[in-house]
């Protein structure tokens, strides 16, 4: 009871002193509980506003915060390229007050074909490589939105996302992109944050839109049964997976290792020696380290009868040579590289992403394809409203200059006979009913709407209007066909962007 009444005591409002001046607030507190409180504060504030991806837009915010800023200043697949640290600037200017390494950072892996499947900027100039180099300064590349980025923010003036304050509160950024495709899965996502990570493969866009689509079908499917669909994952650098039954079951929980090993070929030379070819690599493994661990281990002699070593790679593909020894079996030496390098290598998969923008969770394969579902019903849903109020809008106005026509001289003699604009609008409004945006509408008219052709040109489009408020409105009152929808537009941008798996785009047959 007494510690009560202290801690009652110790949270009395401030009251002002002699001076006028406010007096400190102090609150005793046990040490133990003040810091397991601000440690939450902290990683809730990682989780959320820094390595975590939101499972609608595939994205973490200052990923968003780059792609809004280059679309809101017209920095569109068809526009100029702009130097980067032009759009860097900007970004932490605007939105993103973390410095401007980070945010370059973030741009550029968004450029990297061989970081992303589908990269969201295209760039010129040295954005790094897979030997591990670094992108050149920001000062010296140049960047523009790739047309596919274009699909995570087509409709966003249309109301259909949120907007929340940026951090001096003088803007608004969007809390979540339109998403067009479901970009969590396309590109995969990999970060820390405090207490948990995120370790999301990338995928390919056709058997994603697939799924999905089967998924708005058939509402009661199972993982299993997207996964005819969805066979595994599909990573820019190719390599092949193995073992299906895991793979399945990381699908279904959500976590679980996916083996990934190298392409490799034995060829013969002419004379009757044979060369190791690697033409791909496990995804985000490092080409320069994988060969100098490779010639570690012929040092060291713990693998025998490698002549020599060589990177062949070029603008046409990668292509690392492992030249034998006359008498050494190139299967057992393949073997030996797969056991101890990175040739083979388990991708770990954790797929937590944020639901709702902000409760962290571990998610299956359907649970991420249902959770963009349904933010692409109130995307749509939004849309249409949008669309719905503009179209009402442009009818209204169209009503009142149809009107007026009909009964031009009258309207005419009315406008002449008054003292000014202000004075003809409410003699409008007054004599023929018209509301106050009709009159507007009806002042500011060109006397070549007097024309037949141009008054006819009034009629269709008022009929137009009226066809485009029926179907939105009977469009508002059908989930199903707001579903179906969604559907369509899935199945539109596969024909636009599908392609083949990395591995098939790449000559080989199969890739699981």
């Amino acid at each position: 009871m007494e510690k009560d009444k202290e801690k009652e005591k110790s949270r009395e409002r401030e009251k002002d002193g002699e001076n006028g001046e406010k007096t400190q607030r102090i609150e005793n507190r046990e040490i133990t509980d003040e810091l397991r409180e601000c440690y939450l504060d902290y990683a809730m504030s990682v989780i959320v506003s820094r390595a975590l991806p939101d499972v609608r837009d595939g994205l973490k915010p200052v990923q968003r915060r780059i792609l809004w800023t280059m679309w809101d200043d017209g920095i569109a697949h068809n526009a100029k390229f702009r130097k980067s640290a032009n759009i860097v600037g900007t970004v932490m200017g605007r939105y993103h007050p973390h410095g401007d390494s980070a945010i370059y950072d973030a741009l550029a892996r968004m450029a990297q074909d061989f970081t992303l499947r589908y990269t969201m900027i295209d760039g010129q100039g040295n954005w790094g490589s897979i030997d591990g180099d670094s992108p050149a300064a920001m000062r010296y590349t140049e960047c523009r939105l790739a047309r596919i980025a274009g699909e995570l923010l087509t409709d966003i003036e249309k109301e259909t996302v949120d907007f929340s304050p940026n951090y001096d509160d003088t803007r608004q950024e969007p809390s979540v992109l339109p998403a067009k495709l479901p970009n969590l899965l396309l590109n995969g996502s990999m970060g820390i944050a405090v207490g948990m990570a995120t370790n999301i493969p990338p995928h390919n866009l056709g058997e994603v839109i697939d799924a999905t689509a089967h998924l708005i079908e058939n509402p009661k499917a199972t993982t299993e049964d997207l996964m005819q669909f969805v066979q595994g994952p599909d990573f820019p650098t190719g390599g092949i997976i193995y073992n299906r039954k895991e793979i399945v079951g990381a699908y279904i929980t959500g976590r679980g290792p996916i083996t990934c090993r190298a392409v490799s070929l034995i060829e013969e030379r002419k004379n009757g020696q044979f060369n190791i070819v690697i033409t791909e690599i496990p995804y985000q493994v490092n080409k320069s380290e994988l060969i100098i661990k490779i010639a570690e281990l012929v040092s060291e002699k713990k693998i025998e009868g490698i002549k020599d070593l060589r990177d062949e790679s070029d603008r046409e593909g990668m292509r690392i040579v492992i030249e034998l020894k006359t008498d050494a079996s190139a299967q057992k030496i393949l073997n030996q590289l797969y056991k101890h390098t990175d040739l083979q290598k388990n991708f770990n998969l954790n797929m937590i992403a944020l639901a709702d923008g902000i409760q962290p969770q571990l998610m299956s394969l359907k649970d991420i394809l249902s959770a963009y579902i349904d933010h692409r019903k109130i995307v749509i849903e939004r849309r249409t409203k949008y669309d719905l109020m503009k179209a009402k809008e442009r009818a209204h106005i169209l009503e009142g200059l149809s009107k007026a026509l009909d009964n031009i001289d009258k309207v005419i003699a009315t406008i002449k006979k008054s003292k000014d604009k202000d004075d003809a609008k409410e003699n409008l409004i007054k004599n023929f009913k018209f509301t106050e945006l009709q009159a507007i509408a009806i002042l500011e008219m060109r006397l070549q709407t007097l024309a037949s052709l141009e008054r006819q040109k009034i009629e269709d489009e008022l009929k137009e209007k009226r066809k485009i408020i029926a179907f939105l409105e009977d469009l508002l009152k059908s989930p199903a066909k707001i579903l179906k929808v969604v559907k369509d537009e899935l199945l539109e941008s596969k024909k636009t962007f599908n392609d083949a798996s990395a591995a098939a785009a790449k000559g080989l047959s199969a890739r699981t």
